[in-house]
């Protein structure tokens, strides 16, 4: 008896092969399509937290690579347009990162996104980006500036937790210097 074979998934699952080709290379470890930030362990985090090139090359080939715009090594070759949408895709996932970051130093109870997968984060970028971005992440009770942030207005909240990566950079510094 023949077997249905669905085209589109197995396209879809080949891309993020390849879209993790570099990854388990580079961080000996296994990614996939059910892949979430909270199972990605901390030291490739603050590797790819820092946002420097290599880190920032990992993030662009995975987006690229899902995105059907080739690998992230063709960054420098997109369009203008095409450059821009790749460059927000990124900046939106270094922030899940970041807070992931923060989440496990005990600094945040919770962040908007936690609960998808890298590839829905991706792959969903147009319909999920707008909706995680408007919320703020959930600064922990045990933090050093619960309370001021607690009384604080949703605007001010957000530009505290983005005040505190300066800090975090310097904290996961020691986790990524064994990659």
């Amino acid at each position: 008896m023949s077997q249905v074979i669905n085209l589109k998934e197995s396209r879809f699952l080949f891309a993020v092969k390849r879209g993790f080709r570099n990854w388990e290379s580079r961080f000996n470890e296994h990614f996939g399509p059910d892949t979430r930030f909270s199972k990605i362990s901390l030291r490739t985090l603050s590797y790819l937290a820092q946002g420097k090139d290599k880190g920032t090359f990992h993030i662009y080939d995975l987006i690229m690579n899902l995105q059907g715009l080739g690998s992230g090594f063709e960054f420098n070759e997109l369009s203008p347009k095409k450059k821009m949408a790749v460059i927000d895709q990124y900046l939106f996932l270094l922030d899940q990162i970041r807070f992931e970051c923060m989440k496990r130093l005990g600094w945040l109870e919770s962040y908007p996104g936690e609960e998808f997968t890298l590839v829905e984060l991706i792959a969903n970028f147009e319909k999920l980006a707008p909706g995680l971005q408007a919320k703020i992440p959930m600064l922990s009770r045990n933090h050093p500036g619960y309370e001021n942030y607690a009384a604080m207005t949703t605007y001010d909240k957000e530009g505290f937790v983005r005040k505190l990566i300066p800090t975090l950079l310097e904290e996961m510094q020691g986790y990524s210097t064994t990659l």
